[in-house]
């Protein structure tokens, strides 16, 4: 009886939690998105602040800067913002690169102390010039043709934000790379339902007058812009098409600090801004309601349900009940070297969710704050890549 009851929890609590998964995945096939729903101009070309923050980039700068003025598109309608808190050789770098330059254009931003990402973001965006604004990365690497795509996408009068993928796993992790092609898919569907949740850091398109100031304290810089633009009635997609590369672990303890803090900042924007659902049509109806789930709830019920059939297994079979925790382990172990084959995808969604549930018991905790560290591995990865 006791065996029963705890197969009937088992199976109340994994129904439960892939529930909204399934209606998601029946929402895809019914709608069949492809590509950026917006009606893209590829004859379009406005002028264009390119946004970059920088902090002790100095063995990365000049080889960002040397992709930027490769973009297929005008250099003459670009300007280079850049803003820096470097205690390194980095602002002294950008500087001799646009020595000799007619263009683009740079305006050079130095701050004298570290006050986070969003307050240097908020200073750069209000010196942006021109009619679009991209932000970037340093450490990542964007196709040539990212920004004519982005572009394309903005001339779509209703679309005022649009963002692409990560088309390529610096470093060679499966295990982001599984979970890269899984969100390609989610967002292409948001997308196409009204607005996409998530933005990305290494590529975000905005139209400048549409920006508006983010919470000084942000962790998810891009997203909160999106967010924000889109409860002041713009559309926010994601397009495919819009290509880059950036660097990630697959190893299961060095991908935590990426993604935690990743996780942090998308958790406390959905609770900062939870006004937001029931409204604005398919995005605080559909599309949020379904992020809640997978970023707030599904963590939680996955680590319950692992818990509850690790300790039942033991209860129950005594010491062969090990074989329950010690198949989770094999599956972290296997997954984290990249070695599930086509279980990589599943392995990639449940590395996510762990980060979910630490990034939450963290918050929780008080912490989380808008500065950032270079990480050195991640840093040689992009370099050799």
């Amino acid at each position: 009886m006791r065996f029963r009851r705890l197969v009937g929890w088992l199976a109340g609590l994994v129904s439960l939690t892939g529930l909204p998964y399934l209606a998601y995945g029946l929402l895809y096939l019914l709608r069949d998105p492809e590509g950026s729903p917006a009606a893209k101009d590829h004859d379009a070309e406005p002028s264009v602040s390119v946004v970059l923050p920088t902090y002790n980039e100095e063995r990365i700068v000049e080889s960002k800067l040397e992709g930027i003025c490769g973009w297929d598109y005008p250099m003459e309608e670009v300007e280079v913002v850049v803003v820096d808190s470097s205690d390194d050789a980095t602002p002294d770098i950008v500087r001799q690169f646009f020595a000799d330059r007619e263009a683009p254009e740079l305006t050079l931003i130095e701050e004298t102390e570290r006050r986070g990402l969003a307050v240097a973001l908020n200073e750069a965006y209000a010196a942006a010039s021109n009619e679009v604004v991209v932000k970037t990365d340093c450490d990542s690497t964007v196709a040539e043709d990212a920004l004519r795509e982005a572009v394309a996408n903005l001339a779509d009068p209703a679309v005022e934000a649009v963002t692409g993928r990560n088309a390529e796993v610096l470093g060679g992790s499966e295990v982001e790379r599984g979970y890269r092609d899984v969100q390609a898919e989610i967002q292409t569907l948001e997308s196409h339902l009204d607005s996409t949740f998530i933005f990305h850091g290494p590529f975000s398109a905005f139209e400048r007058d549409s920006i508006v100031a983010i919470d000084e304290d942000s962790i998810a810089d891009d997203t909160e812009l999106a967010l924000k633009i889109r409860k002041n009635g713009g559309r926010v997609v994601f397009d495919p098409a819009i290509r880059y590369k950036e660097a990630s672990h697959s190893a299961f303890c060095k991908r935590r600090t990426q993604k935690d803090r990743r996780a942090m900042g998308l958790l406390r924007l959905l609770w900062r801004q939870r006004d937001v659902l029931g409204g604005y049509g398919g995005y605080g109806t559909v599309v949020l309601p379904f992020n809640w789930w997978f970023m707030g709830v599904s963590p939680t019920l996955m680590m319950a349900g692992v818990g509850l059939a690790s300790l039942g297994a033991v209860a129950v079979g005594g010491p062969l009940g090990l074989a329950v925790p010690a198949g989770v382990g094999g599956f972290v172990w296997l997954g984290a070297r990249d070695s599930l084959g086509s279980l990589q995808p599943a392995y990639a969604l449940f590395d996510t969710q762990v980060s979910l549930f630490r990034a939450a018991v963290k918050l929780l905790r008080g912490e989380g704050d808008g500065t950032w560290d270079v990480d050195m591995e991640l840093r040689e990865a992009f370099e050799s890549g």
